[in-house]
C-alpha cells in the first residue's frame, strides 16, 4: 500500500493470470492557475448572451410567487 500510496501500480494475477490491478487514485487538483484557465477558454466556443438569456426564460419560471398565499 505504501508503494500505491507513492504512485507505484501492481497487476493482480490468480494462478497466473492477470485478474486486476491495484493502482493509486488520481488527486484531482481544486486550483488551476490563471495561465492554464487563459489557455482552456482559448478554445472554448463563443457564448451568445441572447441565446443564453432566451434558455433562462424558456427554463426558469419568472413569476413572483407568494409562498403564504392560499
Amino acid at each position: 500500500m505504501d508503494a500505491v500510496q507513492r504512485g507505484q501500480a501492481f497487476t493482480v494475477t490468480r494462478d497466473g493470470h492477470q485478474i486486476g490491478e491495484l493502482i493509486p487514485l488520481r488527486r484531482r487538483r481544486r486550483f488551476v492557475t490563471r495561465q492554464e484557465f487563459a489557455a482552456m477558454s482559448r478554445s472554448a466556443p463563443g457564448i451568445s448572451l441572447e441565446a443564453f438569456r432566451a434558455d433562462q426564460e424558456a427554463a426558469a419560471d419568472q413569476e413572483m410567487h407568494d409562498p403564504y398565499a392560499r
